[in-house]
């Protein structure tokens, strides 16, 4: 269900998408209130120094849309103004999760100006615990002046309590998933590699502010869990519960035929 409504009781946002500003939204909810939060926010990559996100040529796989941008959001802020609102985003998760909670933010570095921009400027007062590598098969590349990109970073950011269940940490923290090729979305979460968070912790209440097309909740679901979607767009949400309701359907499908649907999702 989405709803535009003033968060006041969990039961007023807890498995739904809330169609909002993510740090509104969040900014309304009670501290502690959640296990985990799962997200990749926009990347500020109209705002770019290079030909990159501005001319808009692209890649060959189905993040190439970026180009055309995101519904309801033009990803061109000022650096500055940028990097303080998802600091101030990632304060408003940090203070939502509980002691044993986490936040897994997933960003991309990049090189503006001949300087790098690792993201310090967003993560700088948090308690990174470490840094995990998502190599993808595939990217996006615009010129021959450079590498063909292959790799993001997700900041692991706990509360002290935080622990990984039972042989997780046996994965390493280098992870490689292929870039999800059949969602409307420019830029979605591959399933494998949410399923990968959320499936080594026992959170219970899993949040993602920048839900997008629901990937973070259709995972949650799987395993489970609840979920909370917060999500700007009203084309992206409904795109969401549309993917949510058909992964519904599909699980009872799944009941009679154990041959998983699962990666048309």
């Amino acid at each position: 269900m989405v709803t535009n409504k003033i968060i006041i009781q969990e039961n007023d946002y807890l498995n739904k998408i809330i169609c909002g500003d993510s740090l509104t939204v969040m900014r309304q909810m009670p501290d502690k209130c959640l296990d985990l939060v799962v997200t990749s926010p926009p990347y500020n990559l109209k705002n770019s120094t290079g030909n990159g996100m501005k001319d808009g040529r692209g890649g060959k796989w189905a993040g190439a849309a970026l180009v055309n941008g995101y519904s309801h959001y033009d990803d061109n802020m000022p650096h500055q103004e940028y990097a303080e609102w998802q600091h101030n985003c990632l304060k408003e998760m940090f203070r939502l999760i509980k002691n044993d909670g986490a936040i897994f933010y997933n960003h991309k570095w990049r090189v503006q100006d001949g300087l790098i921009q690792d993201r310090k400027d967003i993560i700088r007062d948090l308690p990174v615990r470490q840094i995990i590598i998502w190599r993808r098969k595939g990217g996006i590349n615009f010129n021959s002046g450079y590498f063909l990109p292959t790799y993001e970073v997700i900041y692991l950011i706990p509360k002290p309590n935080f622990k990984l269940v039972s042989k997780a940490n046996a994965y390493g923290d280098v992870w490689e998933f292929t870039q999800e090729m059949n969602n409307e979305h420019p830029a979605p979460f591959p399933v494998a590699l949410i399923d990968r968070i959320i499936g080594s912790t026992n959170a219970q209440i899993i949040l993602d502010p920048f839900m997008g097309s629901g990937t973070t909740a259709i995972v949650a679901i799987g395993l489970k869990r609840n979920y909370i979607g917060i999500e700007l767009s009203p084309v992206y949400c409904e795109m969401a519960e549309k993917r949510i309701a058909k992964n519904k359907i599909q699980s009872e499908v799944m009941k009679f035929h154990p041959l998983s649907l699962f990666n048309e999702l």
